[in-house]
């Protein structure tokens, strides 16, 4: 038997991580956290329970990769729909837009990966965060930032807020609100990126 070659070893590494993030996304969305063992993942995915271990170092680190991982593709796939939009004000928008989405879409996921970052081990920097981090930046640099170094977190933090205030048990924010406060801060048109259905919330445009 010929052995494989390093390039089709490489190409089935990658494509058993990305089964255990989506596994790990898919659990934990239903089941919550504390409910989804390693193990679980592992089934789900159709690898060697070991494998998981391998790749992430805790159900923590795994559950903020996957997350960050849901971020970024879904963050992708707006910023590139078409019609394809090289404006940046149209691009922050989607941007925006997409991040609140998942908020309202995947509360559970969401919720869980939110409560992580603000645990003792904090927000873990992992391959798939700065993906996400890519393009984020970039959108800011296309939106006309003058100093994305400085503008890039701050939009994290906007965003990383927002999702709190849809998220907050007891007190959720409405999601049409949040969204207008951060156009207002950006100087976006309510029509521009995908804007929710019943129009802008009142005394807001």
């Amino acid at each position: 038997m010929t052995p494989r070659s390093p390039s089709v070893n490489e190409e089935l590494r990658r494509r058993s991580r990305e089964r255990i993030l989506e596994a790990t996304v898919d659990l934990v969305g239903v089941r919550g956290y504390e409910a989804t063992t390693l193990g679980d993942i592992a089934e789900r995915a159709g690898v060697a329970r070991g494998l998981v271990s391998y790749y992430f170092d805790g159900k923590r680190k795994l559950l903020q990769a996957a997350v960050h991982r849901l971020m970024h593709l879904t963050l992708a796939e707006a910023l590139e729909r078409e019609p394809r939009a090289e404006d940046g004000e149209e691009r922050l928008a989607r941007a925006i837009d997409a991040i609140l989405g998942l908020a309202v879409a995947r509360p559970t996921l969401m919720r869980t990966h939110m409560a992580g970052i603000l645990q003792a081990e904090g927000f873990v920097r992992c391959e798939e965060q700065q993906r996400l981090a890519f393009l984020l930046r970039d959108t800011m640099v296309r939106y006309g930032s003058e100093d994305v170094d400085r503008d890039y977190p701050l939009l994290r933090a906007l965003l990383m807020g927002a999702v709190v205030g849809v998220l907050l048990p007891g007190a959720p924010m409405p999601m049409a609100r949040l969204r207008a406060e951060l156009f207002h801060r950006y100087g976006l048109a309510w029509g521009r990126g995908m804007p929710p259905d019943g129009g802008p919330p009142d005394g807001m445009l």
